[in-house]
């Protein structure tokens, strides 16, 4: 899940372009969550589908980066998965 600071780095324009149209939000949004409960210590790098439906590439190189966000907290749990905090938010292709 993007930081405050995440979305806070996506400009004013897309933002709000996002913030008015409901489906491309839910897209968007979507694009961050894959099925299943991940923890941290099953992560492996590849590919990955996301509830949106798209597929996102997650390296290990140095530490764990998903498209070119870096994974900056790890297996938070919450009652409907586990949350691991990225420091950009991620657009679908």
């Amino acid at each position: 899940a993007p930081t405050d600071a995440a979305f806070a780095k996506v400009p004013k324009a897309q933002l709000d372009a996002l913030l008015a149209d409901k489906a491309k939000l839910t897209a968007v949004l979507t694009y961050h969550v894959v099925a299943g409960k991940v923890m941290a210590k099953d992560v492996k790098a590849g590919k990955v589908k996301t509830v949106q439906g798209s597929e996102l590439t997650v390296s290990t190189a140095n530490g764990v980066m998903v498209d070119n966000a870096k994974v900056t907290a790890t297996d938070i749990v919450a009652d409907n998965g586990v949350i691991h905090v990225i420091d950009s938010v991620i657009m679908p292709k």
